[in-house]
């Protein structure tokens, strides 16, 4: 893939939205579970975050039916923490508040992750990266990754001290990635890498590990549960996904490899609106138009 073909090394992810039954309850866990501040509450819309920086907007929905499993949408979203002290204190108040939401923890070489789901069903991960320098490379720029025991009791007893408790950090969350559940992984990979511009940077038998700017992944993709999945009827759970680009020159860029792709789009001025094979929300803004 040719470098004006590639998404800006400065891409982020901005916030993704989930559409929700019960408005009051998930604000609960995300807030005092998940420990992220409530940044605004208007309406049916409550959006959360940590350090004036939006991870997660929750918008209330009355008539729409539940996910079903082998749907296409949303395995998790991801909480990326920029230490293990503030993971540690992050997993421990979710376990102390919602002890059932735990679904597992695992070493992925790049990352230590710890999982969960929410009180409607939407999977969440909390993590911390390794440094860069100790990510393991393969042929092409590759990253390696696995899927190695983690005990969560141990990395709670090495990482949770007193000192943490006591002055517990406030910065440095960002919502790291999503991971999404697909239909069909060579569909996913011609629409997310060759059309938008991301990069491959693991890539398993059902799963797509994709990234700007050589980051382990900002979109992961998996067809363990959906393989076959068509286009997503309106559901509770993934709303939109809002990713961010360095410059208005990206934005662009980016609009023409949609439309030489012949994919619909929407442009305001600022922002992309489009939607993926399975109709899943895409907003692409600019950093420096925010």
């Amino acid at each position: 893939m040719s470098t004006e073909n590639i998404l800006a090394a400065g891409t982020q992810m901005g916030e993704v939205e989930l559409l929700v039954r019960d408005l009051d309850l998930m604000t609960r866990f995300y807030h005092e579970a998940v420990t992220l501040d409530v940044q605004q509450a208007e309406g049916d819309t409550v959006i959360l975050g940590r350090d004036g920086i939006s991870a997660l907007k929750l918008r209330r929905e009355t008539d729409l039916p539940p996910l079903r499993p082998g749907d296409a949408g949303l395995y998790h979203s991801a909480l990326l923490f920029p230490d293990q002290s503030s993971l540690a204190l992050a997993v421990a108040t979710v376990a102390t508040h919602e002890p059932h939401s735990f679904s597992g923890s695992a070493d992925h070489l790049y990352s230590e992750a710890f999982y969960f789901d929410d009180p409607e069903g939407n999977g969440l991960e909390l993590y911390r990266d390794r440094p860069r320098d100790q990510w393991t490379y393969e042929a092409g720029g590759r990253i390696r990754g696995a899927t190695l025991p983690l005990d969560p009791n141990a990395f709670l007893r090495t990482h949770l001290t007193e000192d943490v408790i006591a002055a517990p950090p406030r910065e440095g969350m960002t919502l790291g990635h999503i991971h999404l559940q697909v239909g069909n992984l060579e569909q996913a990979r011609s629409f997310y890498v060759d059309t938008l511009g991301f990069e491959i940077k693991t890539e398993l038998p059902q799963a797509l590990f994709i990234s700007a700017g050589g980051y382990h992944h900002h979109i992961g993709m998996n067809t363990w549960r959906s393989n076959g999945a068509g286009p997503r009827a309106a559901t509770f759970g993934l709303g939109i996904v809002d990713i961010t680009v360095p410059a208005r020159v990206d934005i662009d860029a980016l609009a023409s490899r949609l439309t030489f792709a012949g994919i619909q789009f929407g442009f305001d001025g600022q922002t992309l609106l489009f939607e993926d094979p399975w109709k899943t929300k895409l907003r692409v803004r600019a950093a420096e138009l925010s």
